[in-house]
Order: C-alpha cells, then structure tokens, then sequence
C-alpha cells in the first residue's frame, strides 16, 4: 500500500488537472499533462511530510489513509484514462481488430490457418467456408481455403510405394519421385512461371512416346487457342503480371495403378493457387487443377525408356482467368479489368471443389477465388 501511495504522490497532478485532461480525452482534444520534475517533486513531497502528521500515509491498509486512497484513487485514474486513449487509438487506427472479436471473426481466421493433413483420397465434398476476406500483397492467401493448405512442393506429397506388377518397390519408389519432380518443374519452378522453356519438366519425358514430343514442341513455339502449353505448364507474361512473394499454395494426391500388361500408371489430382498482381496495387488468385496420369512402360514388352514418364491423359482446369491462354500464357482476370476475349458461357463452379472430375467445356466463372 505505502509502494502505491508513493507512486500516486509521484505524479503531482491535480485533481483540477486531471479532470480537465479527463475532459479533453474524451474530447479528442489536447495532451496529457506534463508531469514535475523529479526536483519538483522531492519539494512537493518534502513540504507533504511537512504538513502532514505522522502515520497520516503510512498507516494500516484500509484505515488512517485517507490522503493515500486519494492519491492512490489519482494513480488509478491515470492509468484508466491512458489505456482507454490507447483503446481509442486502436480502434481509430485497425477497427476490425475490434469488430472481428467481438464477432468472433478472429478466432475463426485462427483455425482457418491450421494447416490440413495431406489429402490421401478423393475429397467428397468442397472445402467449408472461409471469412470471405479480399486478398491482400500482405496477406495474398486471406479469405481463401488455400490458407491452410502446404505451401509449394511440400503440397505435393508423394505415397508409400510398393510393387506393382512386373515393377519392384524400389522401381516404383524412383518413379513416384519424378512424377512428384515433373509437377513441380511445370507449375513451381520459377523459370516455367515466368514463360521460359520448361526445360527440367520435359527432360523427365519419354522422348520415344509417339507424338507427344511433337506435339508439346508445337504446344511451346506455335500456340493456339486450344493448343497450347498450358495444358500441362502453368506459365504467366511476365510483361503482364508478376507474383505475389513466392509461395504457391497446393493440395492435392497421387496413387499408383496397374494398368496395361507392363504398364504402371501414377495417377495425380493438384490444385495450384498462384496470388499475382498487376501494377503492385491489386492481388488476384489463379487457381490451376490438374489431373494427369504418367505411365512406366516395361521395355521388355513396349518401345520406352523405362525410366522415363510418358504421358497417358492430362486435363486442365484454370480459375480467374481470361477463357484463352493467348500467346501460351495464362491470364489472370482482375476485378477491375474489363473482360477480354470469350465472355465466359459455362456454369458457375467452386475452384476449391477437388470433390469430381475436371469436367472441362465451356469456359464458366467462378463462385470464389
């Protein structure tokens, strides 16, 4: 009790003083009260010992201190009206701070950044709802499902491999391990992102496979509206966009298949949610879905490089969007931008849904991003 009546008696501000700043607070107006000097406030307290009869402040807690309460009442206020101008500040400057506890949006952004297990089979159905907060250069992820999901490669998770047919575990294991290498040399490599010539991607390829390495080089050097590379490479004009940080968000599952005598299918299902902006001021979400199935090929039984991956199916599925990818890139639409090319005619879909088949057709809008 005697610690606090001494700071209280520290402050040497009136109770005239304080009512009148009390006032200007709430006002908005004015500062605090400058406090004494520590000379100032020796005299004050010499003078106070002076006047006072002894045992007037150092008396039992609760009794024979009534100049104490008073000083200790001071302190008090003091302190309340300086976490309240605080308070206000706060409110002033981040108001949602504010509104989002007591609409409890705060905790509910909290549990919307737990990141999710890895996904080791087919969703049933999409992802719940999410604050529907708009993204931001700081916060690229915000009010989107993708915030809990892995960032990058570490999205891209590979199962525990076993034999399958003619192919040893080991075998299987390596080409587990190049699947996982070709996602993400097409869509995470930052060369392939910026258009350059997905190079590591293609080497991974059969160059035997019939047609294919044809028609990819054709894919690269001569695009068209429905021929292009992005089909398989996720790239951006860098002239256009740019990314935002350089984290891609992904989810998604492989698993291995017999298929054929002597073919070993790995069937993989990702999404890639890549946040660009335009200018530096507005940030829009591209989210790519991917489904492709490699097969590995037994050359005792085909013409193949049995380690290396042919293509059996790929299907590609692109979000916030222009509906053409002209010039071979991907073109992400902006709120602001007027709509260029096709106007989109398909149904309207969840970009997060992972729960069917890419169903492909028209080009649609989107029910989030």
């Amino acid at each position: 009790m005697g610690g606090k009546d001494e700071n209280a008696r520290s402050s040497g501000i009136s109770d005239e003083e304080l009512a009148a700043f009390l006032e200007r607070a709430a006002a908005g107006a004015g500062e605090a009260p400058r406090e004494p000097s520590a000379r100032a406030r020796m005299v004050t307290a010499r003078l106070r010992d002076q006047q006072e009869p002894p045992g007037w402040r150092t008396g039992p807690t609760g009794r024979g201190t009534r100049g104490g309460r008073g000083r200790a009442k001071r302190g008090i206020k003091i302190t309340l009206a300086v976490v309240f101008i605080a308070g206000l500040a706060l409110v002033a400057v981040r108001p949602e701070l504010v509104i989002d506890r007591v609409t409890g949006k705060t905790a509910a952004r909290q549990d919307a950044k737990a990141l999710l297990p890895a996904e080791t089979a087919r969703p049933t159905a999409a992802p719940g709802a999410v604050p529907p907060d708009l993204p931001t250069l700081a916060e690229p992820f915000r009010g989107s499902p993708a915030l809990r999901w892995a960032d990058g490669a570490a999205g891209i998770e590979v199962p525990e491999a076993t034999a399958v047919d003619w192919m040893p575990k080991e075998k299987v294991a390596d080409a587990l391990q190049r699947v996982r290498q070709f996602l993400v040399a097409a869509n995470l490599d930052p060369a392939t992102l910026r258009g350059e010539r997905p190079a590591a991607a293609l080497a991974l390829l059969d160059p035997q496979q019939p047609d294919v390495p044809q028609r990819l080089e054709q894919y690269l050097t001569k695009p068209t509206a429905q021929d292009n590379p992005t089909l398989l490479f996720t790239r951006f004009d860098p002239a256009e966009v740019k990314p935002v940080g350089n984290v891609v968000k992904v989810r998604g599952s492989m698993r291995v298949e017999q298929g054929e005598p002597g073919e070993v299918r790995v069937v993989t299902d990702h999404t890639f949610v890549h946040p660009m902006t335009k200018g530096g001021t507005s940030v829009q979400r591209t989210i790519v879905r991917r489904q492709i199935t490699f097969s590995l090929l037994d050359p005792a039984r085909w013409k193949a490089d049995g380690n290396r991956l042919q293509l059996s199916e790929y299907h590609a599925e692109r979000s916030n969007v222009e509906c053409e990818a002209a010039g071979g890139y991907v073109h992400p639409m902006f709120p602001q931008d007027a709509p260029a090319g096709t106007a989109p005619t398909g149904p309207a879909t969840d970009p997060y849904d992972r729960s069917t088949d890419i169903k492909g057709g028209a080009c649609g809008t989107v029910t989030r991003s």
